[in-house]
């Protein structure tokens, strides 16, 4: 399999964006949507100062340093990728992605309006890696927070791992 890109432009409203398996997640928030013990769209504590990122069955939200447009790069890998080392943050997961479509959109951007990729339908394994660079080449709002470039590696995977820090990044990043 030859590796596949996509590179992105997203408002992240509410500083994240989503990339998401979206008819299975829908069938699955349509059936969890009221639980109370269950975070907004992953966003435990720990996810919000730790990991960066929210999980989800067939869901991953990506937490953003700003709350404006932000740019993105998703590959799909044939088998994991040697990491980035300019990377100030790097976390991984696992999403199933039982269709083989992903869609990337946040509270400011409609599924049906963003980005979309095919991927290998299964488990994939999931890596996001925060690599500084300068703002995306559109206009952004000037607000606080650095500019990342957010790295999403994709590849399939035969069993899931869980989610773990690969590198920790600066306690205050996004401001």
């Amino acid at each position: 399999m030859a590796d596949a890109s996509l590179r992105f432009v997203i408002d992240a409203d509410h500083g994240q964006f989503y990339v998401q398996d979206l008819a299975p997640y829908e069938a699955w928030i349509a059936e969890h949507a009221t639980d109370p013990a269950l975070a907004p769209a992953g966003w435990t504590k720990e996810a919000v100062y730790v990991h960066r990122i929210g999980v989800e069955p067939h869901s991953i939200s990506v937490g953003t340093a700003r709350d404006d447009m932000v740019e993105s790069l998703i590959t799909v890998h044939a088998s994991a990728p040697t990491t980035d080392p300019t990377a100030e943050h790097i976390v991984e997961t696992d999403l199933d992605a039982p269709t083989g479509q992903l869609t990337m959109s946040s509270p400011g951007t409609d599924p049906a309006d963003g980005p979309s990729l095919t991927v290998p339908a299964g488990l994939l394994r999931v890596r996001v890696s925060y690599v500084p660079a300068g703002p995306p080449p559109v206009d952004t709002n000037g607000g606080p927070g650095d500019h990342f470039l957010y790295q999403v590696d994709l590849w399939p995977s035969d069993q899931g791992r869980g989610l773990v820090v690969v590198k920790q990044g600066p306690e205050i990043w996004a401001g």
